[in-house]
């Protein structure tokens, strides 16, 4: 029963790892209907940052955190202005695409540094014993990982639902003609999507490197991993990110602990998910949350 409840810990360790990770996915898709498909090169360009200002710049990693967040987030709000604000109105596979060049664009800039061939990690600075209770235990990193991801989920969750700003990114989500008549900036909102996104990316970036360690090929690969979150939680749904990404982190864990090794199975832990997501998608397309928005003709 030990073993059962230590995985259910591990998992909703990992699964608010996943949940951090898929809003950025929300954030932009809510506001603009477009698939980051860069996401996972943003989250390694938010831990490397942190990195640099702790290591190289002998900054405090909480302080080389916060910064690490605000340098990402004006840095994507650049992204934003200087490719994708010209392709506002204009088909929105063209935007995807453009996302996809600028993933390969992160990636060459990446690999021409220190961070694109070699292993990282973050200095200690909290208790190496990890806490214990009835035989289940937890690192310090990852209890405190945990805890900013799910200060941060509930920070985003009221942003959208109770600020002026958040509220103006769902108009427009939902209708941008009828958000530019009643005078709200369409390229504004979109730039602080970006913007906000990009600093959830940072963060989810800090955490992970901090709990595994720094190796870009891990990192950026996460944008993609988190992908079946994002489309079992609901594309434009906060709490289905969070819930999808509880579930996925749960699966993966149980699917590792209990499956491999056991029949000649191996890796279920990684191929489980998206097996478990074919099959929920087949009975709900619009993901546990996500809206099913009915056109009429």
């Amino acid at each position: 029963m030990t073993y059962f409840f230590q995985l259910v810990l591990s998992g909703i360790v990992v699964g608010s790892i996943y949940a951090l990770s898929a809003l950025g996915f929300v954030l932009i898709y809510k506001s603009s209907r477009v698939l980051n498909i860069a996401h996972g090169q943003l989250i390694a360009t938010g831990a490397f940052i942190t990195y640099a200002l702790t290591v190289w710049l002998g900054i405090p990693i909480y302080i080389s955190f916060f910064i690490s967040l605000l340098i990402t987030f004006f840095l994507t709000m650049s992204v934003e202005r200087i490719f994708l604000r010209r392709l506002i109105g204009e088909p929105i596979i063209s935007v995807i695409m453009v996302t996809i060049g600028l993933m390969s664009i992160l990636d060459g800039l990446i690999y021409l540094t220190p961070f694109g061939s070699e292993n990282f990690s973050f200095p200690l600075f909290l208790p190496k014993e990890p806490i214990s209770m009835a035989g289940v235990s937890m690192s310090w990193t990852q209890l405190v990982g945990v805890i900013i991801t799910f200060a941060l989920i509930g920070a985003f969750s009221w942003f959208f639902k109770k600020s002026t700003i958040g509220i103006s990114m769902r108009a427009v989500s939902d209708d941008q003609l009828a958000s530019m008549s009643i005078g709200i900036s369409v390229p504004r909102v979109f730039g602080l999507a970006w913007a906000t996104a990009g600093l959830s990316a940072a963060a989810a970036g800090g955490i992970i490197g901090n709990t595994t360690g720094l190796n870009f090929d891990t990192l950026h690969a996460f944008g993609i991993t988190v992908f079946p979150v994002v489309i079992l939680g609901g594309l434009d749904s906060i709490l289905g990110a969070v819930v999808a990404g509880i579930i996925m982190g749960l699966i993966q864990q149980f699917a590792g602990g209990y499956l491999d090794g056991n029949w000649g199975l191996n890796g279920t832990g990684v191929v489980l998910p998206y097996i478990i997501l074919l099959i929920i998608l087949l009975f709900k397309p619009h993901g546990l949350f996500g809206i099913h928005e009915i056109e009429r003709v």
